[in-house]
């Protein structure tokens, strides 16, 4: 099963020694979402990370940033956007809809199943499936090795995802509401966690 970290939607000061510890400590799928962000500061964050960790960075939007900074791929967050007509590259998804889900799946690399529990960063995102759901839809072989659950995801929950068929789960919340952007500076438990929800992963 594959583990891909999303960042926390907004930027703060000690992201990129956050990032890169998490990379020295085996993170090898970092998507960066930073929704409605000037995009220079993405670029300041890429800067400040090493160099050989850029490749293993999808980023969620100012997709000219791939070539520029050799990242890994782009992700299209909108399932019905199309894909930039000059774009050649590693290509995933996110998708809300198990019919959608079917025709997607053959045109990416892979595809983040969104909603699948409550959001944890944000609150209104709530679950847009019940577990019966799922189970249906993993009979019918629409989850599997290029699906990724997305939504509420945590040390908790995986071994659900792992049961259901999904190839990866997305974490997000369950790892950026251990450090308060305003007033922490010490990391640690940030890192201990990555490393429970690597073993959770397997």
């Amino acid at each position: 099963m594959k583990l891909v970290i999303m960042t926390k939607s907004t930027f703060f000061v000690e992201e990129d020694k956050i990032l890169a510890t998490l990379f020295d400590e085996g993170m090898d799928n970092l998507h960066l979402y930073k929704p409605g962000m000037p995009p220079m500061y993405s670029e300041r964050l890429l800067t400040l990370l090493p160099e050989d960790y850029r490749k293993y960075i999808t980023v969620h939007d100012n997709f000219y940033l791939k070539d520029e900074y050799d990242l890994a791929g782009i992700h299209i967050d909108n399932a019905t956007d199309p894909k930039p007509e000059w774009y050649k590259g590693r290509l995933s998804r996110s998708c809300s809809d198990l019919q959608m889900l079917k025709q997607l799946r053959k045109k990416c690399d892979y595809i983040f199943l969104k909603n699948i529990f409550d959001c944890i960063e944000f609150p209104d995102e709530k679950s847009s499936f019940n577990l019966k759901q799922l189970e249906e839809a993993a009979k019918q072989g629409l989850i599997g090795k290029r699906v990724y659950a997305l939504g509420g995801m945590s040390v908790d929950n995986i071994k659900i995802a792992k049961d259901l068929g999904f190839g990866g789960v997305v974490i997000c919340g369950d790892l950026w509401h251990l450090f308060n952007i305003q007033s922490q500076n010490d990391f640690k438990e940030i890192i201990t966690h990555f490393t429970k929800i690597r073993k959770a992963i397997g």
